[in-house]
């Protein structure tokens, strides 16, 4: 029953992650699919570049909600017996729902977002420290690609060192955030090559990120 009960919330966070808000917004508002525009990225970065501030600005803050909503969500099912770390196994399966959405043909977007929203609600000063730290790193570079990247290393390294500090090692925990940290820096390989190039798109410039 609980492994039915963990399934069955796994499943429900993918389904979250898998309404993508920039492929609805650009359908909606424009008529066209924003995966056919500027990068063909899902996420609000080519929203930006594409349909302007607004439908950026609605676009990232629906894509946070996504994760903040999952890994609640789960901790609420705490209540009816869920384990420990079924919050962060919401956690990555929003993510997944996101990149993968089952809705649009599993092409989503890299998961920036939603990952910052799993990230503020496992642990909101964490998620601040690590916001805090991509924003500088984006705002000196202007890669956001760079800032994202780096974040989600530094998201890794801070959960492995607090469970070591803590020693209170849990292997569901560590292989999650595994995951959502490697997750997110694959899906940034093409803006990695780009980027030791030299070829990567800074931000305020016309091509998507």
């Amino acid at each position: 029953m609980r492994i039915v009960s963990v399934i069955a919330m796994a499943v429900a966070a993918y389904l979250i992650g898998s309404i993508n808000s920039s492929i609805l917004i650009s359908r909606i508002v424009s008529g066209d699919d924003i995966r056919k525009s500027g990068s063909g990225n899902a996420g609000a970065t080519n929203m930006l570049r594409t349909m302007g501030k607004k439908y950026a600005v609605i676009t990232l803050i629906i894509d946070i909600l996504k994760g903040v909503i999952a890994v609640l969500a789960a901790r609420w099912t705490k209540s009816i017996g869920m384990p420990d770390g079924a919050d962060y196994i919401a956690g990555v399966c929003v993510v997944l729902g996101h990149n993968f959405p089952v809705f649009f043909g599993f092409k989503g977007g890299k998961g920036v977002a939603t990952s910052l929203g799993v990230l503020l609600a496992l642990d909101w000063k964490m998620g601040i420290v690590v916001l805090v730290f991509a924003l500088a790193i984006m705002a000196a570079t202007r890669y956001v690609s760079l800032g994202s990247i780096l974040a989600a290393v530094l998201f890794a390294a801070l959960e492995i060192t607090i469970m070591i500090a803590n020693r209170s090692f849990d292997a569901v925990r560590f292989v999650c955030v595994m995951i959502l940290a490697v997750l997110l820096i694959a899906r940034h390989h093409a803006n990695i090559g780009r980027l030791f190039k030299g070829t990567e798109n800074r931000l305020g410039s016309k091509k998507g990120n």
